[in-house]
């Protein structure tokens, strides 16, 4: 089938970061044929699609979520012992794989809603996740968690292993969902499990490694108290600071440390409105790209970030890195972007197939109305999307040349069904905050 979109304002997100003023994307079966300026060439039998001068760019990419913590969402956020209180023992009490589906849908929901085509996720029941992510049309690069602290799926490291067997073995090969292993955190597997995850993965190369890591004070503290070394040297103590490594957060990170990730070549996953609300730091994120480092622009998980709308995450994302520069000039709103779409895809080890509008590669993008006054006048299409943007403006979305969303009808969810379903857990969950609150 061929679809052919004309009239449009083109954001290919290429390696000039180019502008495509009246331009068209010609999308051939589920890849891109043609991207160009002008007038559309003449395609028998193809669907035309004027856009009227929308912006038409690749779809963009969360490189760390948990997208089943939807379901915590705005839970207990003026309590300050939270985690304990409620979260932990409600995860181990109700996170079961119908909670997983549960909130992994409303996730995707949120996400196709928003112009997201590609995640990153990490968290439990991880093969229900993949198959959520499988019929909703997205991508996914799907982890599932190996921790030592009881969490609800695995009681061992053993059965957290199996777990991850599993999810390899129903998604090797697929076309949209990658299967992955995530060790937690450095605090929470240690040298022996993140060792093992190393050689684990030696000997499954195409399968990526996702971790937290240099995240939080505690962390720092764990292990300097445990190994006298930093988070990025105990990981790389432990053999697992290695080419394509994910690593979430990187807040407290040296220049020591850089300088180790870079050579070891590993990706980072930048959640600045996560960390700022958690008044965890800022991430040194121009240190690290100058250093050659990929870095994309994740959510983090709902409990976190509340959101899982990427727009929002832009405008922190520029403006705490020119808090630390005094200055306007960093982090200008042209590489927010990039690392929305096609750095974000090289964190993921996607970007010869995902990320950017350029012939050959897969037809994954999004339009944008820019009708709204809030988004007129336009100087700069770049920082009209970074500061001005909503979720709302995202009109049509495109996964391997399916439409997911039109007219903001996402046509792969059940929209009543993915709400009804949601809320009936939410319930259950704030019967058990009534219990906890009632026994003190």
């Amino acid at each position: 089938m061929s679809i052919l979109i004309t009239n449009a304002v083109i954001l290919p997100c290429d390696a000039a970061m180019s502008v495509i003023e009246g331009g068209y994307v010609h999308v051939e079966g589920d890849a891109l044929k043609a991207v160009g300026a002008g007038p559309a060439p003449e395609i028998a039998g193809a669907e035309i699609i004027d856009a009227g001068g929308d912006i038409v760019m690749p779809g963009m990419i969360n490189p760390h979520c948990h997208m089943a913590m939807t379901l915590f969402r705005g839970l207990g956020e003026d309590v300050d012992d939270r985690l304990y209180r409620y979260v932990l023992p409600m995860e181990r009490k109700f996170v079961t794989p119908e909670m997983v589906r549960a909130g992994t849908a409303l996730a995707a929901l949120e996400l196709i809603e928003g112009g997201v085509t590609t995640v990153a996720d990490m968290y439990y029941y991880e093969t229900e996740v993949g198959r959520v992510v499988d019929r909703a049309g997205f991508r996914g690069v799907v982890g599932q968690t190996i921790a030592d602290f009881d969490p609800p799926d695995h009681r061992t490291i053993d059965e957290g292993f199996a777990l991850v067997e599993e999810l390899v073995a129903e998604f090797a090969g697929h076309a949209r969902v990658v299967p992955s292993i995530a060790p937690h955190a450095p605090y929470s597997t240690d040298i022996a499990v993140m060792n093992r995850v190393a050689r684990w993965a030696d000997d499954h190369p195409d399968v990526p490694v996702q971790i937290h890591l240099a995240e939080m004070d505690s962390e720092m503290e764990w292990c300097a108290r445990n190994h006298g070394l930093r988070p990025v040297e105990v990981v790389e103590k432990a053999g697992l600071l290695r080419k394509g490594l994910i690593c979430a957060h990187c807040l407290h990170v040296s220049e020591s440390d850089i300088e180790k990730m870079a050579h070891a070549r590993v990706c980072v996953a930048h959640n600045a409105r996560s960390n700022a609300k958690a008044g965890r730091g800022i991430a040194p994120v121009e240190t690290m790209r100058r250093a050659g480092i990929p870095v994309g622009i994740g959510t983090d998980g709902p409990m976190s970030g509340n959101t899982l709308d990427l727009f929002s995450q832009f405008a922190p994302v520029t403006m705490f890195q020119k808090l630390l520069g005094h200055s306007r000039k960093p982090m200008p709103a042209v590489e927010v972007l990039r690392m929305a779409t096609i750095e974000g895809a090289r964190v993921l080890g996607l970007d010869d197939r995902i990320g950017s509008l350029e012939p050959g590669k897969q037809a994954d993008l999004v339009r944008i109305d820019v009708s709204a006054p809030r988004m007129q006048p336009i100087y700069d299409y770049y920082a009209s999307l970074v500061f001005s943007a909503m979720p709302v403006d995202v009109r049509d979305v495109m996964v391997a040349g399916k439409w997911l969303m039109r007219g903001r009808e996402v046509l792969t969810l059940d929209r009543k069904k993915v709400m009804r379903d949601a809320l009936q857990v939410a319930a259950a969950f704030k019967a058990e905050m009534a219990r906890i609150d009632a026994a003190g």
